[in-house]
């Protein structure tokens, strides 16, 4: 088994990669602390529904775990303390991610992949016919390489829920994880029940991003995950 440190370090990389928020006053920093450990607590009974093999191998043999996250705008922490514009500057779809598999995933050779898609795909460009089979097809290339893979569905938000394609978006990669037996982390389950149990400010002000305390939530939350998946 490996060392508790290694596990820590992990969820704490985890937290960094999708809580990417530049220093704030002390008061915005606990509120969004606040409602991050809320929205934790409805976490409970969650999984990837996976273990990770790779990434646990690394960690038992003391190696250094390259971790790549692939994405497009909630990845980057589009909307927080940053100098970014009103709106995505990057709107990128299953297919445009696919497009940069070589250049900003392989050629890293990651242990572990953790990607972020669909909102795009849901929210702007509308779903591709070849949807799934474009991304099952990227999943394999993925595992050809022997990467552990975690796929990161939509987030809970009012622009994603305005048209029925989030649940046809929800269910393709939900299909695709476990075709492929590859984890999923359900980040649309968590804020519905989070929002739905109460939980405020999960959201921005735009309707479509996380805040830091959805960052904050969202980033603790697959860290501990994948820390129990690859134990």
């Amino acid at each position: 088994m490996s060392k508790p440190g290694r596990h820590c370090n992990l969820i704490w990389l985890l937290t960094v990669l999708f809580v990417c928020v530049t220093a704030g006053h002390a008061q915005g920093q606990a509120a969004a602390a606040a409602a991050g450990d809320a929205c934790l607590a409805f976490k409970k009974g969650m999984s990837l529904g996976n273990s990770l093999a790779r990434t646990r191998t690394k960690l038992q043999a003391g190696g250094t775990l390259v971790i790549v996250a692939l994405g497009s705008s909630s990845t980057t922490g589009f909307g927080l303390l940053n100098s970014g514009g009103a709106f995505p500057d990057i709107m990128e779809n299953i297919s445009d991610n696919v497009a940069r598999l070589d250049t900003d995933v392989l050629r890293y050779k990651p242990d572990l992949v953790v990607w972020q898609l669909g909102s795009n795909d849901a929210v702007w460009r509308g779903i591709a016919d070849n949807a799934k089979e474009s991304l099952t097809g990227a999943v394999k290339r993925l595992k050809a390489v022997n990467a552990d893979v975690v796929l990161v569905d939509l987030q809970y938000a009012p622009l994603v829920l305005l048209t029925s394609r989030h649940d046809r978006m929800e269910k393709i990669i939900a299909e695709v994880a476990r075709e492929q037996n590859v984890g999923q982390f359900s980040r649309f389950t968590l804020m519905k029940r989070a929002i739905e149990g109460g939980v405020s400010g999960l959201v921005g002000w735009d309707g479509l991003h996380k805040t830091a305390e959805g960052h904050r939530c969202v980033g603790v939350a697959l860290g501990q995950m994948i820390d129990a998946a690859a134990r």
